[in-house]
């Protein structure tokens, strides 16, 4: 097969703040696999869990020109053998992640069908988005809902908490978000910026103000107080940051409630199929969330959308010069359409 790549920078209409900082743009990464007169896309979206403005789209890049003579001795249907090579090589999830989409891609325009019909899935099942508000002060927050609600009929909102400022901050911003949409059920996302003493105060607080769950409360490298936490909070812990790959999930099981898969941090379909069914497996809940992915990674995810319980897929619908067009909005839901594949379409329809 022929392995083609190019680079694209999308711009958020609203840059995002959380506890690591802020992003108003992403430069990520579109790849193609061809063979037999077919395409098959994927996205690289780079990011960090330690500096939130330090990007590798460089260093994709290198991997990419490391593996393409290598995968193009294989066709797209050798998925299996293309899996265990790329992880010899010890490629990132990023990169892993683009070339297993597209993989995929490639096999429902094969087959004619798109991905949600080869896996025998159904789209009724797909929950509704919950969409995002970043960190910021409370009227800056109420202003942000004011701008979702304009766009779409939102059903859920995640709330970026854990300020530098403090949870005295967090408070009156998550009030303000709660008296701008006081009809809307509220998650909270702390990404890592609380300590446990904080974390126990808050589950306790936000409880009280209705919330649903608590996402990432303590920081990457304190795992081992979120037993303590799972045993005492009053609200049901997910965690993102500490949860990269299937691998993770054991461990973390008996101290939370629940996992986010995304798919720059699994590295593609195959990864996220199998951390849902060890995540069930395991009695936890799935959600799905995104970095400063295009519609492209986040159309991908609606295709397994009927898996999950909860789903975090809006940074394509905060970005300004999306190039692709895939999964569509209805009645807050984001449903994959029934074009072969994962139903991508872009303005320039061949890669360059």
């Amino acid at each position: 097969m022929q392995v083609r790549f190019e680079t694209f920078t999308v711009h958020k209409r609203f840059p995002l703040t959380i506890s690591r900082g802020t992003t108003a743009e992403n430069t990520n990464i579109w790849l193609c696999l061809q063979a037999d007169d077919i395409e098959g896309w994927g996205e690289a979206s780079p990011f960090s869990i330690v500096q939130e403005t330090k990007k590798d789209t460089d260093r994709i890049i290198q991997e990419l020109k490391q593996i393409t003579p290598i995968l193009e001795q294989f066709h797209p249907l050798e998925r299996q053998q293309i899996e265990k090579l790329i992880h010899q090589y010890q490629i990132s999830s990023t990169t892993r992640a683009a070339i297993d989409m597209a993989l995929y891609d490639w096999l429902g325009k094969r087959a004619n069908l798109p991905l949600w019909r080869i896996l025998g899935l159904d789209r009724q099942a797909i929950v509704p988005l919950s969409v995002t508000v970043g960190i910021n002060t409370p009227e800056g927050a109420k202003k942000r809902v004011r701008n979702w609600l304009d766009l779409m009929d939102v059903k859920l909102i995640k709330v970026k908490l854990g300020s530098p400022e403090g949870i005295v901050a967090d408070q009156k911003m998550l009030l303000a978000v709660k008296e701008e949409a006081s009809d809307i059920p509220l998650m909270v996302d702390a990404n890592g910026g609380w300590n446990l003493e904080q974390a126990l105060q808050m589950s306790e607080w936000l409880a009280q103000q209705g919330v649903i769950y608590i996402e990432q409360p303590l920081a990457v490298g304190q795992e081992k107080d979120l037993y303590q936490l799972y045993q005492r909070s009053l609200l049901p812990i997910f965690v993102d940051e500490s949860c990269f790959s299937s691998q993770d999930i054991p461990r973390l099981a008996s101290s939370v409630h629940g996992i986010n898969i995304k798919m720059m941090k699994a590295g593609g379909i195959s990864e996220v199929l199998r951390m849902i069914d060890i995540a069930k497996a395991c009695g936890l809940q799935v959600m799905f969330g995104c970095y400063s992915d295009s519609s492209l990674s986040n159309t991908a995810m609606s295709h397994l959308s009927p898996l999950v319980d909860y789903l975090d897929l809006d940074s394509h619908l905060n970005l300004i010069d999306d190039p692709f067009i895939g999964a569509k909005l209805e009645e807050g839901k984001l449903l994959p359409n029934d074009l072969p594949g994962l139903g991508m379409t872009r303005v320039i329809n061949q890669c360059v």
